[in-house]
């Protein structure tokens, strides 16, 4: 009896132990697939930041056929990483998010133009073909469009608008006159096609006043009434902004830890270090805290995509600055 007793009360403090040092969970769903635009969550991940944080997180590559709102809104994720735009239109349809933490202080989207198709300035993209990503992400486009006076039905005077897919070639093989190319993504593709930066006219939406913010952290509204998903979330986010400011200035370490993490094979570390530095100039001016006046930015942008915005409400309750203001103490 003694013996039995004796394994039994080993076994309780052997489980107890196992309870106190257990990590917690948590899945973050990423908006597109393995590459530097998420340098943070994975160097957090590498360098120990999450596990000193008592995390164990498990990062979930996106894809074109993965929408993270509808991954968090499933149950598949406990955060999310997805454009303002997504999350403010599924939040207008009934999916109550809400943006915790906006590493991303900067917008990365630009509408990239041949020269010698005509364009050398805002004025020339009159009548001409312009491709743009039609996936939640066309909202920015609609709201320059509308506040230059250009009609996108191909009117004459307007512009013609195509659909474009996840390349660039409607600009090195096609007619177009635009693609539209992220600073640290298809810019490049276009150069590595041979195209050269003088040959080129870049619209940086940031610089026209309608980027929308990018990249931002997200959850679901009623979670964030649970202390115990509070306290773990500033955790994560904790950790996270430190992985982010690793990777600002360790771009080469940050890159190969990306590659590390590819299973498809197909990354290479100098492709990332050269996106890695253009991510760097987007995070840098951020700790984590979401931007009111970014915020109010990005509501009139989609608000006003011609006549058909993205959201036609001003929404009340979409971000909350309760998580980074214990995250950054």
């Amino acid at each position: 009896m003694q013996k039995f007793m004796t394994f039994t009360a080993g076994a309780i403090v052997a489980f107890t132990a196992s309870m106190v040092n257990a990590a917690d969970n948590v899945t973050v769903q990423l908006k597109w697939v393995t590459q530097t635009q998420f340098a943070g969550y994975y160097v957090a991940q590498d360098k120990g930041f999450y596990e000193a944080e008592g995390l164990n997180v498990t990062v979930k590559a996106g894809g074109p056929d993965i929408g993270p709102m509808s991954v968090l809104a499933g149950g598949g994720a406990d955060v999310a990483v997805d454009w303002m735009p997504s999350a403010l239109a599924a939040r207008e349809k009934g999916f109550a998010n809400v943006n915790i933490a906006q590493p991303f202080a900067g917008s990365g989207m630009m509408l990239v133009c041949r020269k010698d198709r005509g364009v050398n300035s805002v004025a020339d993209l009159k009548d001409k073909n312009l491709y743009v990503w039609y996936y939640g992400n066309e909202w920015p486009f609609l709201s320059w469009m509308n506040k230059l006076g250009l009609a996108t039905d191909g009117s004459a005077g307007g512009v013609s608008v195509f659909k474009q897919g996840w390349d660039i070639l409607p600009l090195t093989q096609g007619d177009a006159a635009c693609v539209s190319a992220m600073s640290y993504n298809e810019y490049w593709q276009v150069l590595a096609e041979g195209l050269k930066p003088e040959e080129l006219t870049v619209f940086r939406y940031e610089d026209e006043g309608v980027a929308t913010l990018e990249d931002g952290l997200y959850v679901k509204e009623e979670n964030l009434s649970d202390p115990a998903f509070v306290d773990k979330m500033v955790r994560f986010v904790r950790a996270s902004m430190k992985g982010w400011k690793y990777a600002e200035n360790n771009t080469a370490e940050a890159a190969q830890i990306v590659v590390d993490n590819d299973d498809s094979g197909s990354q290479t570390v100098d492709a990332n270090t050269i996106q890695m530095g253009e991510i760097a100039k987007l995070t840098a001016g951020s700790d984590g805290a979401l931007s009111e006046a970014d915020f109010d930015r990005t509501v009139s942008s989609l608000m006003t995509g011609g006549s058909d915005p993205v959201i036609t409400i001003m929404p009340k309750g979409a971000w909350t600055h309760a998580i980074t203001d214990k995250a950054l103490k």
